[in-house]
């Protein structure tokens, strides 16, 4: 476990750092709005699937419990943002159940539901009988990894995609900027906490993020040039 390190200016950063990735981690829990909204407004869920809001809670769970102190060293704007993030996770899922169309949806949702929950409990309360703190917290830390790394490989789909559609249709702006910028910061806050469970996930998710951006960048330049071109031909 890393020891914390008593420089004021050391400290300072690595708060900011902590600070900003959980105010643009924010951004990231609200972008689910616009979709619930459409779900609300039509009393439907539609095609929209549950999943990675299951998934997104399962993961803020496991980051929350490696930031308490009982796991980890001065590790609190762990616990801030993804307390915040499980709370909003839990409302979208809650809100998909009542909307959700189908006796069977909301049966498997709520199921899901109840699996993440009892994991965690598992996880939680297995953890607790290790008595070593370091081979908790290394027990507790693995287990952060593989989630977060699962979590950030999630966009691979959507890359592939936009690689092989060559739109940014389904891939939005703002959550692939937010994405890069909590991973950054997030990275940067493991960097300076030395806590290689933190910024080793958060690097990776860093350059995914990276990638669709600049993708983004490529596919809508593109588009852009092929949507002039027409115009332009026809002057000539």
């Amino acid at each position: 476990m890393s020891d914390s390190i008593p420089n004021p200016v050391w400290t300072t950063c690595k708060d900011a750092a902590g600070i900003a990735g959980n105010i643009f981690a924010f951004g990231l829990f609200v972008s689910p709005i616009p979709t619930y909204r459409r779900i609300i407004r039509n009393r439907s869920t539609e095609q929209f699937s549950g999943l990675p809001y299951i998934y997104a809670l399962m993961n803020c769970l496991i980051c929350m419990w490696y930031g308490t102190p009982l796991v980890s060293a001065d590790n609190l704007l762990l616990v801030t943002v993804n307390s915040f993030g499980a709370v909003f996770q839990l409302a979208y899922i809650i809100l998909f159940t009542i909307y959700a169309e189908r006796r069977i949806k909301q049966v498997r949702t709520l199921a899901s539901l109840l699996v993440v929950l009892g994991l965690f409990a598992i996880i939680a309360v297995g953890s607790l009988q290790i008595t070593d703190r370091m081979i908790r917290w290394l027990s507790v830390g693995s287990l952060t990894v593989v989630s977060l790394i699962s979590m950030f490989a999630s966009p691979l789909f959507i890359i592939n995609l936009v690689i092989r559609t060559k739109s940014v249709e389904f891939m939005p702006f703002y959550l692939s900027l937010s994405t890069f910028l909590m991973s950054t910061s997030f990275m940067l806050y493991g960097l300076l906490n030395f806590d290689a469970f933190v910024y080793v996930p958060n690097g990776i998710g860093a350059i995914l993020g990276i990638i669709q951006l600049a993708l983004y960048v490529h596919y809508k330049k593109k588009s852009t040039q092929d949507s002039i071109e027409p115009l332009i031909a026809s002057h000539a």
